[in-house]
């Protein structure tokens, strides 16, 4: 049996320890994701932490700086603003181009920029006018030469002109029977370029999903009526017939196996054409990861047999891969982790990871105090069908956080079933060994469990590290067994989170979770430490210590049979770049069967995020608004991704 070593630290000092834990989590989060452009040069997410542009610039040749003037008439600024950022002569300012012809070409196509960016507001009869060195574009030579002092002056002018609307609507061919209404085409209505061609795109997959792949517009004439103001839209559809699946055919597959990539689309030859299995499809191949990029289309006409031909293309990414990354925290110590996977085991996209961690380096001198973490993952996809993957994994945990000390040898398998593209269940075959001590068992104590995990997932999100619609839904039971103690257990588990996006480009975003879970058949002290309920810290209730709402022993928490937590937030993107989160959070561990809501713990702070190609970078400030005693006075946490 091993040791635990008790420690106690006061409010204050928990606040102190939160900070540098976050910061600490926040350089190592940081440190993993910067990117070395030269030697000369550091990014990280984006920002230039040393060196220049100038840096990147050097093999650009006969290199030519310019000036912009952006003028735009009227006092809208947001359209000013979404103007500048199509320009790239605005946001490419900085960076020279490549002589006179390079200035031309970027001008030119400036223009075409910015007017597509005006048709895209509904503004037809606005008017672009650039200028190089004192000399309307039209009137430049094609060869012209700038070889005056540089940087070049350039200047923008823009008259938006007026907002049209929709006027007369008119549907032909195939159309003729659809409502334009349906579709967002309606007399008065938004006449902006991106409704039309949107409207088009719809109509264009309506008919598609009648099972007719040859769906296309033939004819479109848009007239703008300058005296009224209005846009006048004349489409022509063609349906095409009704067709089934024909042969798939597969280019860009090297390692990856050609025929398991046909299988893997799921679309069998004869079923009627569909386009949400196409979409399905290619989210699939995507999902195996060992593709880059995919895309599946279909042929221009039927073949003999009246079925639609389906064309798949794909990158495949590199197979192998390694990474390694480091923490410290002056309460935790230092903490280095490493793993090496391979994407495509035996060709048909089998995953295998291989990993480990050590933790508290430096915190303590005794080896056996260390945390050490090792485990070993594979996954085979399409074992029962596209929409299927088995997974088996092993691990070894020994651990020491606050509520209990614990060795652990975990093993199982099981599998995943995708029923829709929203809707997901698992099934596993978990066994796992530990040896426990905590408040409730200061001796410690040894288990076997033998436990069938079986999990149902909802997702609609439209992004899962950023969303701003849409809701995710979890069920999950885990019957156990204890063979070495006699006793059993189900765990239960349900969470739910809704996003609902408001004003302009969702803007703002109300986002809340909501999560509940019971343990029934079994006493506080027969389920074991690690499966019970805790509550507490960044993931859950904000404000608090991880584990520190609930009961305990001492000052040990205890865990619980159940528990509640809930979490509101508005989330305001201050810009493409920064966004800023208020938030309130509660939650409650009770040692009963159901969650004692008279001894719910509230925190509430704001949070500040800053969007990366890895999702959004956070950084939360939280203080509790009924602490107990020993709780900080507030906290502060780091981390990548939403909360929730």
């Amino acid at each position: 049996m091993f040791v635990r070593r008790k420690r106690g630290i006061d409010g204050p000092a928990r606040a102190r320890v939160l900070w540098r834990a976050a910061m600490a989590a926040l350089l190592a989060t940081t440190i993993l994701a910067v990117e070395a452009r030269q030697a000369s040069a550091l990014e990280i997410f984006g920002i230039r932490l040393w060196g220049s542009d100038k840096d990147e610039d050097a093999d650009i040749v006969d290199p030519l700086d310019y000036a912009v003037t952006f003028e735009v008439t009227g006092d809208d600024d947001d359209l000013r603003e979404a103007l500048e950022n199509v320009s790239l002569l605005k946001s490419e300012e900085e960076r020279p181009v490549s002589g006179s012809l390079g200035l031309l070409a970027k001008a030119r196509s400036d223009r075409e920029r910015l007017i597509a960016a005006l048709f895209s507001r509904a503004r037809y009869d606005g008017v672009v006018e650039i200028s190089i060195a004192g000399r309307a574009l039209d009137e430049l030579e094609p060869d012209a030469v700038f070889d005056g002092p540089q940087p070049v002056p350039v200047t923008v002018r823009i008259q938006p002109g007026s907002q049209f609307t929709l006027g007369d609507i008119v549907l032909k061919g195939d159309a003729a029977g659809i409502r334009g209404a349906d579709f967002g085409l309606i007399a008065g209505g938004d006449a902006s370029s991106d409704a039309i061609l949107k409207a088009e795109a719809e109509i264009v997959r309506a008919l598609k999903e009648e099972g007719r792949p040859l769906a296309r517009v033939t004819d479109r004439a848009i007239v703008a009526d300058h005296a009224t103001t209005t846009l006048d839209v004349t489409l022509g559809v063609e349906a095409g017939p009704i067709a089934g699946y024909g042969d798939t055919s597969v280019e860009g597959t090297e390692a990856v196996d050609r025929d398991f990539t046909v299988y893997m689309t799921g679309l069998e030859r004869g079923r009627r054409y569909s386009p949400k299995e196409i979409d399905d499809a290619r989210d699939r191949l995507l999902a195996l990861d060992v593709f880059s990029s995919v895309s599946i289309s279909e042929a221009a006409a039927l073949d003999p047999a009246g079925q639609i031909p389906i064309d798949v293309r794909v990158s495949e990414r590199k197979m192998r891969y390694f990474g390694a990354g480091a923490t410290f925290s002056n309460t935790e110590g230092a903490g280095i982790e490493g793993y090496w996977g391979h994407r495509n085991l035996f060709g048909r996209a089998e995953k295998l990871r291989i990993g480990g961690a050590i933790s508290r380096i430096g915190d303590t001198t005794e080896l056996g105090q260390l945390n050490y973490n090792a485990g070993i993952m594979f996954e085979k996809p399409g074992v029962i069908g596209p929409a299927s993957k088995f997974f088996a994994n092993a691990k070894v945990v020994f651990e020491h956080p606050d509520a209990y000390d614990r060795f652990s040898v975990k093993g199982g398998a099981g599998v995943s079933y995708e029923l829709t593209q929203q809707q997901t269940v698992s099934a596993e075959v978990a066994v796992d060994y530990s040896d426990i001590e905590d408040a409730l068992n200061p001796d410690g104590k040894r288990y076997l469990l033998v436990s069938l995990p079986l999990q149902y997932v909802y997702d609609s999100r439209d992004d899962k590290l950023n969303p701003t619609s849409g809701f995710r839904a979890l069920a999950y039971i885990e019957p156990t067994y204890d063979t070495l103690n006699g006793k059993a257990f189900v765990k239960l588990k349900g969470e739910g989170s809704a996003y609902y996006g408001l004003g302009a480009d969702n803007r703002f975003v109300l986002a809340g979770r909501v999560g509940m879970g019971s343990i029934l058949g079994a006493s506080l002290e027969d389920v074991p430490a690690d499966r019970r309920f805790y509550s507490g810290g960044g993931g859950s209730v904000r404000g608090y210590a991880y584990q520190g709402i609930g009961p305990k022993s001492g000052d040990q928490p205890t865990g619980g049979l159940s528990y509640a937590e809930t979490s509101v937030e508005m989330r305001y993107a201050v810009n493409d770049k920064f966004g800023i989160v208020p938030f309130i959070d509660a939650g409650t561990v009770s040692t009963k069967q159901f969650p004692n809501f008279s001894s719910v713990k509230v925190g509430a702070g704001i949070g500040v995020r800053y969007l990366t190609p890895f999702g959004p970078l956070r950084v939360d400030v939280a203080v509790p608004l009924n602490p107990g005693p020993g709780d900080p006075s507030y906290g502060i946490y780091a981390g990548v991704g939403q909360s929730f």
